[in-house]
Parts: structure tokens; C-alpha cells; sequence
């Protein structure tokens, strides 16, 4: 019996992984986190499947179903939204699994901030622009912040920010941010990535919090930085015709012309 922990991806059905859905078609038991996770999504279940919608359970609860489960000796598909990386609470369920000597595995999902960026049709790190990407949140009732992760600390950096978790704290990020970026930084709202009602809220600094509605309460990712304004930016050398790169040597006399891999390069 194992718990397989599956990111479900950021909403749109088909965005799961092919590995999960055929995990989740595998699993007698089926825990989702209903308010985040695609019904679409269970029509992968296998007939007379348990799904379970664990939004409502407490940790102790969820545990207690997998209890159940591994007791009967049926493996779990435990949907959560997104990727498992980030603020999905895989980490508590499985140090109380490992605990009770249940095996886990996790398969990983299309994060919400990838299918953001898909909705902008916006590459993140552009030369001479910005080449990091900071996932971070504000504080909020379910997690503080520790000291160092602050707007205004990553801000300094002049990366690209996703903002999760913090639309009801725009006029705080505005405020942190402004100072490091300026007011006419450029910043999307991405509500509901990839669902059948997303929206996308374009401004800058000095704007966005006029242009949004009061219906945007939640489940919307603020991202920050130059990159977003899609151009000022240099070509990279990737391409260039005269970059000597590894499978494309220039010429005989090129470093990678000889090269033979090592192991690990395989």
C-alpha cells in the first residue's frame, strides 16, 4: 500500500501529468482538496473508487482516511492543486505518514504560476532583464513569514516575483515593492490560471490596486518585475550564429569538437 501524493496541476483538467492520471486510475482511494482541485479530474478514479473531498477535514482526519486505507492495504491518489513543492501541506501529512511507517511517493504538477506566465504568454527571465524568478507570499493567517523572506528584501534582487497567496494584501505588496522597482513597474494579476474563468488584470505599481475588482478575493497570482514589459531586453547567446555551443562547434579547433562525456554527462 502506498500514499501517492499528486500535484493536480493548476486547474484546467489536461494539465495533469500523464503519470498522475494514471496513478490516480490505479488507486482504490482517492483524497482531493475540493476547493482547488477539478472534479474533471476524478473522472479518472476507477469505478467504485472512495473519493474523499478533504476540504473540510482537519489534518488529523485526513490521516485518519489513510489510516483506513493502508489498514485494507488500498493505495491513495492525494490530489493537491498546483505542484507539491510549494504550499500544498504535503510536508505535515507526510512526517505523520513516514511516522507510521506508510510509504509515500509524490509526483510532481504544473505549478500555478507556470500556467500564469502561459496566460501572459510571457517568458520570466529575460536577458539583461532578469534572470531569477522568487516564489514567494505574504503573511497570512495559515503561515507567517520568516525574518528574512520580505517583499522588500527580494525586491532588492530586481528579480521577477510571483506572489502567491497575497491578493488581499496588494495595497502591502504595492507598498514594499515600489521603492526597489518604481511605480511604473509593470505587474499581472492572474486570477484562476488556466480555469474557464480566468482573468488577467494588467498595470503597474502605481495602478494595478485601482484596476481591480472586489470580486478578486482569492486563487490569484501578482507577479512583479521588468520582465513582464516583454521587451528592452538583449538576444541571448543561445542562438547567436557565432556561439560555439557543445552539438554545434564552430569550428575544428572548438573545445567541444573532441569532447567525450564523461558518466555523468550521459
Amino acid at each position: 500500500m502506498t500514499v501517492h501524493f499528486i500535484g493536480a496541476g493548476p486547474g484546467a483538467p489536461d494539465l495533469l501529468t500523464l503519470r498522475g492520471r494514471d496513478i490516480i486510475a490505479s488507486c482504490p482511494v482517492c483524497l482531493y482538496a475540493g476547493s482547488l482541485v477539478p472534479e474533471a479530474i476524478l473522472a479518472h478514479c476507477p469505478p467504485g473508487a472512495r473519493i474523499v473531498n478533504t476540504a473540510s477535514l482537519s489534518l488529523d482526519e485526513i490521516i485518519d482516511e489513510i489510516r483506513t486505507a493502508h489498514d485494507a492495504g488500498q493505495d491513495v491518489a492525494r490530489l493537491h492543486s498546483g505542484d507539491l513543492s510549494v504550499w500544498s501541506a504535503m510536508g505535515e501529512q507526510m512526517r505523520r505518514l513516514k511516522a507510521e511507517g506508510i510509504p509515500v511517493s509524490v509526483t510532481p504538477g504544473v505549478p500555478s504560476f507556470s500556467a500564469a506566465a502561459a496566460a501572459l504568454g510571457a517568458e520570466l527571465t529575460l536577458p539583461g532583464l532578469a534572470q531569477s524568478l522568487v516564489l514567494t507570499r505574504t503573511p497570512g493567517r495559515a503561515s507567517s513569514m520568516p525574518e528574512g523572506e520580505t517583499l522588500t528584501n527580494f525586491a532588492a534582487t530586481g528579480a521577477t516575483l510571483a506572489i502567491h497567496l497575497s491578493i488581499q494584501n496588494i495595497a502591502a505588496v504595492v507598498r514594499d515593492l515600489a521603492p526597489a522597482y518604481g511605480a511604473d513597474c509593470p505587474v499581472a494579476v492572474v486570477f484562476r490560471a488556466s480555469w474557464p474563468d480566468e482573468r488577467i488584470i494588467r498595470g503597474t505599481l502605481a495602478d494595478i490596486e485601482t484596476r481591480l475588482d472586489a470580486g478578486i478575493t482569492r486563487t490569484a497570482l501578482i507577479l512583479v518585475g521588468p520582465a513582464l514589459q516583454g521587451e528592452g531586453f538583449t538576444e541571448s547567446c543561445l542562438y547567436a550564429a557565432d556561439y560555439d555551443r557543445r552539438y554545434r562547434p564552430q569550428t575544428a579547433d572548438s573545445p567541444w569538437q573532441n569532447w567525450t562525456p564523461e558518466p555523468q554527462d550521459v
